[in-house]
């Protein structure tokens, strides 16, 4: 089984909820959401610009302020260090659109890593899939947008949603998966070649 590891960044994350036996990051100002929350972190990880004071203990690796990585991105690259492949990022969507852009980068860094994560925010849900599928079971409601993020993605099937599309191919300079819609069923997100963002709306 696959080890999990969840982030908890500085933007509001809505509801939190921890696997059991998950590692648990928080991301600079992530700290916070889970110390209001009643949660732990096992490891704490950042430069600390957005928290506003600087944590200190055994758990806290310490970054300079002036890096070429998010905070979110040294807590993913943490979490993979140790043995993690499976992630839930919270605090990464909403706020400022240049952090949430990065954490959707994010997305594409673990599964170009062979790792597979999920950007979660209230009301809005986010993942990537390169060269595989993306199953969701019957009941889900609501939009789901696909984009391909770099280049062009190749052998795209969209089954199950209101706009199907079969061995489509999607580019980073036309946006046509945007707005589709779940029906009710079972549906799948699939690409043959490449990688493709999918962003869905969650209770």
């Amino acid at each position: 089984m696959e080890k999990t590891c969840c982030v908890v960044g500085a933007m509001e994350p809505g509801e939190i909820v921890l696997p059991e036996g998950a590692l648990v990051i928080a991301a600079d100002g992530g700290l916070a959401h889970l110390e209001r929350r009643g949660l732990r972190a096992d490891l704490i990880v950042g430069d600390f610009d957005s928290l506003g004071w600087v944590p200190e203990g055994p758990k806290v690796i310490r970054h300079p302020v002036e890096k070429d990585d998010t905070d979110m991105m040294l807590a993913v690259r943490t979490g993979l260090a140790r043995g993690c492949r499976d992630f839930l990022l919270y605090g990464g969507l909403g706020g400022r659109l240049d952090h949430a852009y990065a954490n959707l980068q994010t997305l594409v860094w673990l599964a170009e890593h062979g790792a597979r994560g999920r950007l979660l925010g209230p009301g809005m849900t986010a993942a990537a899939v390169r060269n595989g599928r993306l199953d969701f079971p019957a009941g889900h409601q609501g939009v789901i947008s696909v984009f391909c993020p770099d280049g062009e993605a190749r052998g795209v099937d969209l089954t199950g949603l209101y706009y199907p599309l079969e061995d489509a191919v999607l580019t980073s300079g036309f946006p046509l998966g945007v707005s589709n819609q779940f029906t009710g069923g079972a549906a799948s997100v699939s690409v043959r070649e490449g990688t493709l963002l999918v962003m869905w709306e969650t209770p």
